[in-house]
């Protein structure tokens, strides 16, 4: 090694000790007579010293010719700083430098590599390798490392064995879209990359090997955001022999496990949620329940009880639905901010058409928006109707309410809920609230279409109570699958699994394939099924979305060493690009004229 320590490493029980250092220049300090040098590599900073009279010249002048990110060897004396630093470990020392080698120099980078940066997110994308020597960006790729390993430590300790699935795989018509490979020894044939390993951790239950995880590099060529890449890496887990308690006792295991062994925290107990209540209280299927504002309708479809119609108001009279949240201490809302918010409610993104509001007042007395059309009374029956519901409603307080279409106005007060837990400080990403959500619905109509398709994939069996209902109600019919949700992100999903032919064959025909269209995509693993397929079940964890919650990032981007730009480019080595035509030819493709 060219070095004998790190810059992290140093501490006063080394003093009056020889040390050899290598890293990247931080920072310079020339006070003339005295130069420091900030030396920084992946563990720590450790500052340099040289004095005029006791540091060679010839080095003062080469410390001089340095700049920022330069590469450098320093040897020195560890010594006791005058001026100590009690905001780094190494603090209370600095190396006297008596040698002095510039390893490489470097050009001026493009942006400032420290924690608060001046580059912007193009910037830094394209700089990437520059932007992981950033604390900030080495930590969230640390943090990936302790959560993986920890991974690891859990499943292995319950005895599950890793096991690499294909990457080249064929493509099959279900979820989202495949991104396709050209095959040169097949022309006109293609690959797919894996959306998930789902067939083969089946086939791998079939195999034998009742226990199986991996972490797994997954493709979807989707739309992009946030928390989505077109790559992306799962906790990928299947077991047999289990029921839908095992799965959530064992994985609710992993959960609490990596707060512990990662955060420190001992979680509580899970607690779970049907679907139906998660959008009846929430109008979500991943609720952040790291606060309340739950839903109350004044007219709806959970309720029977009207407290709405009658009284003029078209607006609500001709509703499907009136549904409200209250948002705790907000009754001092001017009427500029109840503006600003109605104008967000009717954003694009949300789709709104209005919000009402009524105001409690310390005296208890409610004024609202439609004080032309509700006399106080109705507006104290609208408080009374929250509280007989569960939700609280006290002086100070402000009661928002929205009409529409029911699954429109769900949707839309879900986004408002969320945007006054925001507002109120509600949603600290330091706090922790998991929840299982359960028994959702099996399938899903869509209208466009004018077909079913399998609200998770078209392997997920059926509650055995609702098997019946696939014969007259496919509406009705739940599903044997589970969420993991943390603090309203879907973290994992999964399911217990069809494992008899005849049954997946009535799945594929209810989805709308013909037989020779399931025999095609599907035939090895309803063969599969015929020798002796066991009872099986598994979840799959967004590894990458773990991460950036556990790091308390909005985006998953920062834990990911070279990630894609929202338009799925990589702006650093400039791909997807054209390939020859050459390539083209061997691959027997056509060019595409732009």
């Amino acid at each position: 090694m060219l070095r004998t320590h790190t810059c992290g490493e140093l501490r006063l029980t080394n003093a009056n000790t020889t040390a050899t250092l290598t890293g990247w220049v931080q920072t310079i300090r020339d006070k003339g007579g005295v130069l420091w040098i900030d030396l920084r590599d992946r563990y720590g900073i450790t500052q340099l010293l040289l004095e005029d009279g006791q540091t060679p010249p010839e080095l003062f002048a080469i410390a001089r010719s340095l700049g920022r990110e330069f590469v450098l060897k320093a040897t020195g004396t560890v010594i006791e700083r005058k001026s100590k630093n009690p905001n780094i470990p190494t603090g209370d020392i600095e190396l006297k430098v008596s040698a002095l080698d510039v390893l490489n120099p470097a050009k001026l980078p493009p942006f400032l590599i420290e924690d608060e940066t001046d580059g912007g997110d193009d910037l830094r994308m394209k700089y990437r390798y520059l932007d992981l020597r950033r604390n900030p960006v080495r930590r969230s790729l640390e943090l990936r490392h302790r959560m993986a390993q920890q991974t690891r430590v859990y499943m292995d300790g319950q005895d599950f064995i890793e096991v690499e699935t294909p990457v080249l795989i064929k493509s099959t018509p279900e979820g989202a879209r495949d991104f396709v490979v050209p095959s040169r020894m097949n022309p006109g044939e293609f690959y797919a990359l894996p959306q998930s390993p789902q067939t083969f951790k089946q086939l791998l239950m079939v195999s034998g090997f009742d226990r199986y995880y991996q972490i797994v590099k997954c493709f979807r060529d989707e739309d992009l955001r946030a928390d989505r890449q077109p790559e992306f890496t799962q906790i990928d887990c299947e077991m047999s022999f289990v029921e839908q308690e095992d799965i959530l006792n064992m994985f609710e295991g992993l959960i609490r496990h990596l707060f512990k062994a990662v955060k420190g925290i001992d979680m509580a107990e899970v607690p779970r949620m049907t679907y139906a209540d998660a959008m009846r209280l929430y109008g979500s299927d991943k609720p952040d329940t790291r606060f309340d504002m739950q839903f109350v309708e004044l007219k709806g479809t959970f309720d029977t009880v009207d407290m709405t119609s009658g009284k003029g108001f078209g607006v609500f009279d001709s509703a499907e639905m009136v549904i409200g949240i209250n948002a705790p201490g907000c009754a001092h809302y001017t009427r500029k901010q109840m503006d600003e918010l109605t104008d967000w409610i009717r954003r694009p993104q949300i789709g709104g058409k209005g919000l009402i509001y009524a105001r409690v007042n310390e005296d208890g007395s409610i004024k609202s928006s439609v004080d032309k059309f509700y006399s106080e009374e109705d507006l104290k029956g609208w408080a009374a109707h929250f509280r007989q519901a569960g939700v609280p409603v006290k002086p100070g307080d402000l009661l928002l309410i929205m009409s529409g279409d029911a699954a429109k106005v769900r949707k839309q007060l879900s986004e408002l809920r969320l945007e006054m837990g925001s507002r109120l400080g509600l949603r600290d990403p330091n706090v922790f609230s998991t929840l299982w959500v359960l028994d959702f619905p099996l399938l899903e109509y869509g209208e466009e279409d004018q077909r079913w398709f399998a609200m998770h994939h078209p392997f997920t069996s059926p509650k055995p109570e609702d098997l019946p209902l696939l014969d007259t109600d496919l509406g009705s019919v739940r599903a044997n699958a589970y969420d993991l949700v943390i603090n309203g992100t879907e973290v994992g999903g999964g399911s217990i699994r069809i494992f008899n032919r005849d049954l997946q064959a009535r799945m594929f025909s209810i989805l709308g394939f013909s037989d020779e269209e399931a025999k095609a995509q599907f035939g090895f693993l309803m063969d599969a099924f015929e020798f002796g397929a066991p009872p099986h079940g598994g979840i799959a964890f967004g590894f990458d979305r773990l991460c950036s919650l556990f790091g308390g990032a909005d985006s998953i981007r920062d834990f990911i060493a070279f990630p894609k730009n929202n338009s799925g480019r990589d702006v650093m080595i400039d791909s997807p690009s054209v390939i020859s035509d050459k390539q083209l030819d061997e691959l027997k493709i056509k060019t595409v004229e732009k």
